[in-house]
């Protein structure tokens, strides 16, 4: 992609008409003092609010913004999933369209990419700031038993806050709930990964679409299938080639 942006923000988005705007400003505030050749990807997940209208009012104002809906919902995964495809940018961030991840920490993730291939961000230290007492709980409890059925140490699996190089998911076979084990996967194609603190802002506004169900239950078999991927596969190098 000879054209290609240096950096594409992938986002998810349902039902967030009141966050949109704000978002992309937010986006512009943090990254126009950088010089950044910038797009903003998102992904209608089939919203049944203003999102959609939205969104292309922003697409018509800035070139840079880029807006598909899906045709019904398919949930996180697969909005972002679809971003990541659509995505031009040599690098890719993933971030949630509520304003709880901010911004204004892309300088950081970027400083940090020069170093790893992928940054993720871990809201451990500020998790208190933007969520109620059984978020917090269920975040770590979801934590856990990812970690200890997987065999990690990433400290907050569930934050979808991350930055990358586009490479890292050249390979990647889309599956339900693949976005909460991107760094797994990462690491199992031979990527760096490292974590940041980042702040947890409150829902700038709406309602949070996920609970205990979510964060835990709902993904152990995808947590099963990416513990057997990772004892399973395997990489090689091929070292020399002849012939046509």
């Amino acid at each position: 992609m000879s054209n290609a942006p240096e950096l594409s923000l992938v986002v998810p988005c349902y039902n967030e008409e009141a966050n949109l705007r704000a978002l992309y400003q937010a986006i512009h505030a943090a990254l126009e003092p950088l010089g950044i050749d910038y797009e903003l990807v998102v992904t209608d997940d089939a919203s049944r609010d203003g999102s959609w209208a939205v969104l292309k009012e922003l697409a018509a104002a800035d070139p840079r913004v880029r807006a598909q809906r899906l045709a019904r919902n398919c949930g996180e995964s697969a909005a972002s999933w679809a971003g990541m495809q659509a995505a031009r940018g040599r690098s890719i961030a993933t971030l949630d369209a509520d304003l709880q991840n901010d911004p204004a920490e892309l300088p950081k993730f970027l400083a940090a990419l020069d170093r790893y291939d992928c940054v993720c961000g871990t809201r451990v230290a500020g998790r208190g700031q933007g969520d109620n007492v059984v978020r917090v709980l269920s975040s770590r409890i979801a934590n856990w038993v990812r970690n200890r059925l997987s065999g990690e140490q990433i400290a907050d699996a569930g934050c979808t806050y991350r930055v990358f190089r586009r490479e890292c998911i050249a390979n990647l076979k889309f599956f339900k709930g693949m976005h909460r084990f991107l760094p797994t996967l990462f690491k199992i194609e031979g990527f760096t990964v490292t974590e940041i603190p980042v702040n947890n802002h409150p829902r700038f506004a709406g309602s949070s679409h996920y609970g205990v169900w979510n964060r835990l239950f709902a993904s152990f078999y995808d947590l099963l299938a990416v513990r057997w991927m990772k004892k399973r596969m395997f990489r090689y190098e091929v070292a020399e080639r002849v012939g046509g």
